[in-house]
């Protein structure tokens, strides 16, 4: 079992959640929409300042949906490389 922690930029929620639902049938997850942060490049305070925000999406899942949610975020991230998407995966070992 794998819990799995996908964090990017707003702009990008949709296509990620259409995907993840698309390419792993019945994915259990739960979906923090308006997540403030500071990463590399810029703040995310969803402020007149710092304007823009992230999501948080985080599920749990077999090391086989793992895999493919690694495929899936890589794809989007190809698609769309400056939004400041990042993909956590701790599995356990038992």
């Amino acid at each position: 079992m794998c819990r799995a922690e996908i964090i990017a930029n707003r702009s990008v929620q949709e296509e990620m959640v259409e995907a993840l639902e698309s390419d792993i049938p019945g994915i259990l997850y739960t979906l923090i929409p308006d997540v403030q942060g500071r990463g590399e490049e810029d703040r995310k305070r969803g402020t007149v300042t710092w304007p823009e925000l992230n999501f948080c999406l985080f599920a749990y899942v077999e090391d086989k949906e793992a895999a493919e949610m690694r495929r899936v975020v890589a794809l989007i991230k190809q698609r769309f490389p400056n939004e400041g998407i990042k993909l956590f995966i701790l599995c356990s070992r038992d």
